[in-house]
């Protein structure tokens, strides 16, 4: 194959979420989309970083995930490959923030089901409607309960539930995620303050109407604040990835060959 249409692509996950819960998506993201090499990133406090001290910036955060995720790439043939983001939710604001900082690292990014602060009220980056559930969510002490209430909030009647519970507790057995990290996370994407203009670089918006974590109405006001396109998967909830994997590697393959991909 052209080296020339080769991609390196960052997938970037969301509050107190770790690589471990795309699940299969990544390996039906690189068969798509010709080229695609996917690194998966944990931010810190998730995952492989789960005993990390969460930060209390986005700032911060995107600067950790740059070193993890550029470093490896030094003085390889990998760097001459475009670098392109896939992030979710919190990790879209992690995405933004190296976008705006540091444009010359990203030839483009997806970001999906995100909310921006000087966009959007509270009570739509968190949905009135999640509220009670995500009380419940905070407050369960059984694994397997606090990973139902989690796939209830992120996702719409998923395929093989059971068997999504089942791998979720085995990985948070793993790599715990520490209660202190889960409001440090919240505190720094409340908090996160985006630019004001477009980041200079090519960007693709998604969301889901059915998503009752953030309100779609996010994604349209990101949307026409900064004239980015747009595209809208009419019932899926805040995990798109979860609930239709092909829907969403479509609307990103478009959008990639779009770009020159």
């Amino acid at each position: 194959m052209d080296a020339e249409r080769r991609s390196h692509w960052i997938f970037l996950r969301g509050l107190v979420r770790e690589s471990a819960h795309w699940d299969d998506f990544p390996e039906r993201f690189t068969r798509a989309i010709a080229g695609a090499r996917v690194h998966l990133l944990d931010l810190p406090g998730n995952g492989e970083h789960w005993r990390l001290r969460s930060p209390l910036s986005i700032g911060e955060t995107m600067e950790f995930a740059r070193r993890e995720a550029l470093t490896p790439l030094s003085g390889k043939s990998g760097a001459q490959e475009p670098v392109y983001l896939f992030s979710l939710s919190l990790g879209s604001m992690v995405a933004i923030e190296w976008a705006h900082r540091h444009p010359r690292d990203i030839a483009g990014a997806v970001l999906v089901n995100t909310s921006l602060r000087r966009f959007s009220p509270f009570h739509q980056r968190l949905s009135w409607r999640s509220w009670p559930v995500l009380a419940r969510t905070i407050a369960a002490r059984d694994t397997a309960q606090r990973e139902r209430l989690i796939l209830k909030l992120t996702a719409n009647d998923p395929a093989e539930a059971d068997a999504l519970i089942e791998a979720r507790v085995r990985t948070y057995k793993q790599h715990p995620v520490r209660p202190v990290n889960v409001f440090r996370q919240l505190w720094a994407a409340a908090c996160y303050r985006p630019p004001i203009e477009k980041p200079d670089i090519p960007l693709l918006l998604l969301n889901s109407l059915g998503d009752c974590l953030v309100d779609p109405a996010c994604t349209e006001a990101i949307a026409r604040r900064w004239a980015v396109e747009k595209k809208t998967h009419p019932f899926a909830g805040h995990d798109l990835p979860l609930d239709d994997p092909e829907w969403t590697i479509e609307a990103v393959r478009e959008w990639f060959l779009r770009q020159g991909g």
